[in-house]
């Protein structure tokens, strides 16, 4: 079976669909066969992402690595039983059509609380919850004092990726490897991101999840989406030098993609 690892969190603006686009390319240019799918079904900002890959590549003529993108088929409402929700079926089909061929389906969830996100939780053998550097997005995983020291208790993501946890050890399935990525990060060390490391980090043993580096926050990720490229393309493109802040991303990407330490998976790159 495909090891399915989603992205989630249900805040917008941490850089979900900006580390799914990379790890599923990054997994594809080392051999693996990755599935993707985006279940933001209005924005679709990762759905636009593959979008403006392929139309990019038909374009230049490039044969370029990647994940298959696919969308949530259409399910006939006839052909449901009582109480059963179209979209599970949906999701369900989606995931079942990529399982066929593929080693990794990666789940891009929306910044809200969804039924389709709730499903994919549950489906995760592996969690990848970006997180921006501040108490604000730390909120969603949980409450803290004034002083942003003292951990009062769970968070609603926290308490809903517990559900999923819950719903998995009852159907036999393995636990869930939950990372955290702080992201989007800034260049100066602030009182701030102290607070917020040492935040995290004990967090991380009272509710169960592993930290890994994240992206630092770089105008290069906004040049690559109208292409749908990533920061392991460039040379393909025709950029022959990479910049110090290129080659300082692709150390971030290397050093995330070994944090995951998913099943199969040598960083070559």
């Amino acid at each position: 079976m495909a090891h399915i690892i989603v992205v989630g969190n249900e805040k917008g603006g941490a850089g979900k669909s900006t580390v799914s686009m990379h790890v599923a390319t990054a997994l594809a240019r080392m051999g693996h066969k990755v599935g993707a799918l985006d279940l933001d079904l209005r924005q679709k900002t990762l759905g636009r992402y593959a979008d403006n890959r392929a139309k990019f590549l038909s374009k230049s003529g490039l044969h370029l690595p990647g994940a298959e993108y696919v969308e949530l088929p259409e399910i006939d409402p006839q052909s449901l039983k009582p109480g059963e929700n179209i979209y599970d079926h949906r999701l369900s089909a989606a995931v079942a059509g990529l399982e066929e061929h593929c080693d990794y389906i990666l789940i891009d969830c929306p910044g809200s609380h969804t039924r389709l996100s709730q499903v994919a939780h549950s489906l995760a053998d592996t969690l990848i919850t970006p997180l921006n550097d501040s108490f604000i997005d730390f909120d969603l995983l949980a409450r803290i004092d004034g002083d942003g020291v003292k951990i009062l208790g769970p968070s609603v993501y926290s308490e809903m990726v517990w559900s999923a946890r819950q719903l998995r050890a009852q159907a036999g399935l393995k636990p869930i490897d939950w990372i955290v990525l702080r992201n989007r990060l800034g260049a100066q060390a602030m009182v701030n991101k102290q607070k917020m490391e040492k935040a995290v980090a004990n967090l991380s043993k009272r509710i169960g999840f592993r930290v890994a580096p994240g992206f630092h926050e770089r105008v290069i990720f906004r040049e690559l989406f109208p292409r749908g490229l990533t920061l392991l393309d460039l040379k393909d493109v025709g950029v022959k030098q990479l910049n110090i802040s290129n080659v300082a991303a692709r150390q971030e990407l290397r050093d995330l993609v070994k944090a995951l330490n998913l099943p199969g998976v040598t960083v070559d790159f």
